[in-house]
């Protein structure tokens, strides 16, 4: 399966059509009686004393589900109005992109609430929240050695397995009950697992030996038990590895340090995740691609999507065709995951556009394409055969729309696409500035819709 930004999305199974290669044309998502879309809601940003985490978002067909202040906040998917309101013992501080068939997601929260002025709490709780209901179904919290309780950065779902991991080492809960099924355990090599990826199987990023001489390796692994099914031994040089997708599977890294853009790759590389033997290495250029991964984190990579034994990559922005100013542009490229060609055909975003991928839809792909100034922006398939676009949905151009949509920081936003409507969610909650205009207006998140 394939991994979006922000949650949902499996793909992998390969349709009919396609450039004479059977690939794509057998998404879920057409294009429905309009594209237009208007602005359908707003969500303010809450009032918080200090700069505050909100990570998560989630789409049910009924519910646009955002993470808030101590809590998680469920919207009626087309007017904006609260559904429910899971309240939480403290902040949000991790949340899975993987949510189960039956829209249960797993969450790290914070123990306590936030007070002044220090403004933080451990993050040590894992909690499950059901998105239909607007409950907490259970929660719970590991010994990471002495009294403290094991503090997490990150958590992910699969293969019926809420899995966590940070520092700390990691733990993992039966995703029914709660129950701990392994926890981080001291052991003469120093080898503790950094994090985990998701999704169709469970897959972690192990870090062994001394501080100077550590290695790090990706065990596929069983998620019931833990056991290790194969391992795969990251090169020297390899400090942190970066889950793309766990079936196939795709490990993102910075050999070498060579990436110095911020991206956090330099390199893909495709596993075998039966027998732990690497398929191909692919060599993703920092200043030719987009694709970014989180620098300490196992599953924070966008912009790099697995569907089809394919790895799908944006190009960076480039100059287009007219060679104006503004006017830059970017493609949407194809890696065979077998041997590391890249395909011939490629998407095109079109002058003054760029594209995002977000996630995959059966065998296409959904992207962003991000708008030039005087515009609003599209959602497109993506044809995985052919790499032709079909457009979806488009944001209105008017300035007062595009200053909504611009007011996030697109790289650093959730994008949420399903059925004719879009969700953009901002990741951080500031204190508000105590002047600024109208269209200096920040929002949690904001939805675009074709329907009605």
């Amino acid at each position: 399966t394939s991994q979006s930004p922000n949650g949902g999305g499996d793909g992998g199974a390969s349709g009919d059509g396609g450039a004479g290669n059977g690939l794509g044309g057998n998404g879920k998502e057409k294009p429905g009686g309009k594209t237009g879309a208007r602005l359908a809601f707003r969500v303010d940003v809450p009032k918080v004393p200090d700069t505050t985490p909100v990570d998560g978002s989630w789409l049910t067909d009924k519910t646009f589900v955002k993470t808030g202040v101590d809590s998680v906040v469920g919207y009626d998917i087309d007017k904006g109005t609260v559904s429910w309101t899971i309240p939480l013992p403290g902040q949000v501080c991790g949340a899975s992109r993987h949510k189960t068939e039956d829209n249960k997601v797993p969450v790290l929260f914070e123990e306590k609430k936030r007070v002044a002025p220090r403004y933080y709490q451990s993050c040590n709780q894992i909690g499950m929240l059901d998105l239909n209901t607007g409950k907490l179904l259970w929660s719970a919290s590991v010994s990471g050695g002495g009294d403290e309780k094991a503090r997490f950065s990150e958590v992910t779902l699969g293969g019926g397995t809420v899995a966590a991991g940070g520092t700390d080492g990691g733990a993992a809960f039966d995703a029914a009950t709660g129950k701990v099924l392994w926890k981080p355990q001291s052991n003469d090599q120093g080898c503790y697992d950094m994090g985990y990826g998701g999704g169709a199987g469970l897959v972690a990023v192990r870090k062994c030996g001394k501080y100077g001489a550590q290695t790090v390796s990706v065990q596929n692994l069983d998620p019931k038990t833990g056991k290790p099914l194969s391992e795969f031994k990251m090169p020297q040089g390899v400090e942190y590895a970066s889950v793309v997708s766990t079936k196939p599977l795709v490990v993102a890294a910075n050999v070498g340090d060579a990436a110095d853009d911020g991206s956090s790759i330099s390199d893909f590389f495709s596993i075998d995740e039966k027998t732990g033997k690497l398929r191909t290495k692919i060599t993703a250029n920092p200043d030719r691609y987009a694709a970014e991964c989180g620098a300490t984190s196992v599953e924070e990579c966008s912009q790099a999507l697995v569907g089809d034994d394919r790895l799908y990559l944006p190009t960076e922005e480039h100059e287009g065709s007219t060679g104006e100013y503004g006017d830059e542009t970017n493609e949407i490229v194809a890696f065979s995951l077998a041997d590391g060609k890249m395909a011939p055909e490629k998407a095109d975003a079109g002058d003054g556009y760029v594209l995002m991928p977000l996630r995959m839809d059966g065998g296409d792909l959904i992207a962003y394409k991000v708008p030039p100034h005087d515009k609003g922006g599209q959602l497109v398939s993506v044809h995985a055969g052919t790499m032709k676009s079909t457009l979806l949905l488009e944001n209105p151009s008017d300035k007062a729309n595009r200053s909504i949509e611009s007011s996030f920081s697109i790289t650093g936003a959730e994008l949420l696409y399903a059925d004719g409507r879009f969700f953009i969610s901002g990741t951080y909650a500031n204190k508000p500035r105590e002047s600024g205009s109208a269209l200096d207006k920040k929002y949690l998140a904001v939805s675009f819709s074709t329907k009605g």
